[in-house]
């Protein structure tokens, strides 16, 4: 185990860069801090890559533009598209490539990942950002199968950081005991969403309701679960299914609850999982549940109709993810070209 950081000595922290567009090309060359973003965006990639190989998982190389965005407005969307019109003909920017990935799942029968950029149409907070870099993998096989994924991929990336950086990172974390723990490949608890609210006792502070009936757990709920989990992650399963995007799969007969998992950590949620529809007649229910435009999905749903298969996946948020390795709590302070909706930044 690393050694703590001398308590006399100061900690590196962030200068909030991002505020000061004019100058902040240069002053991010002469801050500590984004050397060490830097450094350790450069391991996530390289190890990311090292770690899929390993698993027996392919990339692909894909578009950022899409027809099919995966949280189309409607019930079940959790951010707004970024639609833009290239050469006359209308299009968005992709939010995920989730989709392409079952795609690719056909192609490659150990299934497939991708890091690169994804785009929002919110506006950039402690907490969001208009685009970020996404790191997503689908594979064949149930949610149970993608949780171990995932938590097998988080141990192995906290290895390699804290054995290529983790002495650098006590002059910003002042100790490393968290990353330590999740190197170790310690068992993450599990709750469903039903359980979260019964222990938060349906605070209405701590879940926002949607007309329709379903209730989502806040920013203030994800703290709360956390601080009561002794400020460790815990995963949150089996979410309404019409608080989701249109492609969860039903987690039984009655298809009120999906196979989905969020995994808080840190500033909350940090990796969205879940198991797909297989069939194509399950999408076209879902699409029309929930109003959305079938056109738009037809290729989605003929694609499941004529190839059925059982996929899993996630999306893990890389700037989500630094700030809980450097123990930080604005998300605009991890990347080294922000980019804000509505913000000429240069360079």
């Amino acid at each position: 185990m690393l050694e703590k950081a001398n308590k006399s000595e100061q900690l590196i922290t962030p200068k909030q860069s991002w505020k000061t567009w004019n100058t902040r090309y240069l002053d991010v060359l002469e801050d500590p801090w984004y050397k060490s973003i830097s450094e350790v965006q450069n391991l996530i990639t390289v190890n990311t890559v090292k770690f899929y190989s390993e698993q027996k998982l392919k990339t692909l190389h894909l578009p950022i533009t899409t027809n099919s965005v995966s949280s189309p407005f409607g019930l079940g969307s959790d951010s707004l598209p970024v639609k833009i019109n290239l050469f006359g003909v209308e299009t968005y920017l992709s939010d995920s490539m989730q989709f392409l990935l079952e795609y690719g799942c056909r192609l490659f029968q150990g299934g497939c990942y991708y890091i690169m950029h994804s785009f929002r149409g919110e506006e950039a907070d402690r907490r969001h950002l208009c685009q970020f870099y996404h790191s997503e993998a689908e594979i064949i096989g149930t949610w149970s199968d993608a949780i171990n994924l995932v938590e097998k991929y988080l141990s192995y990336l906290c290895r390699a950081i804290l054995e290529e950086y983790g002495e650098k990172l006590l002059a910003i974390n002042g100790d490393n005991s968290h990353i330590e723990r999740l190197a170790t490949g310690t068992n993450i608890p599990q709750i469903t969403h039903d359980e979260a609210l019964n222990i938060l006792n349906h605070d209405p502070q701590y879940f926002d309701s949607h007309e329709v009936g379903f209730k989502i757990i806040n920013k203030f709920g994800e703290q709360k679960l956390m601080s009561i989990f002794e400020g460790e992650m815990v995963w949150v399963t089996h979410y309404d299914h019409l608080a989701l995007p249109f492609y969860q799969a039903y987690s039984d007969d009655t298809k009120k609850k999906a196979l989905n998992a969020d995994l808080l950590m840190g500033i909350g949620e940090v990796v969205g999982l879940g198991e797909r529809h297989q069939k194509g007649d399950e999408v076209l229910e879902s699409l029309r549940m929930r109003q959305i435009n079938e056109k738009d999905y037809s290729w989605y749903y003929d694609m499941k109709k004529k190839y059925p298969l059982q996929t899993s996946g996630f999306g893990l948020g890389i700037e989500r993810f630094l700030l809980w390795i450097f123990k930080h709590d604005d998300i605009r302070d991890c990347q080294i070209f922000p980019r804000f909706n509505g913000v000429e930044i240069i360079p």
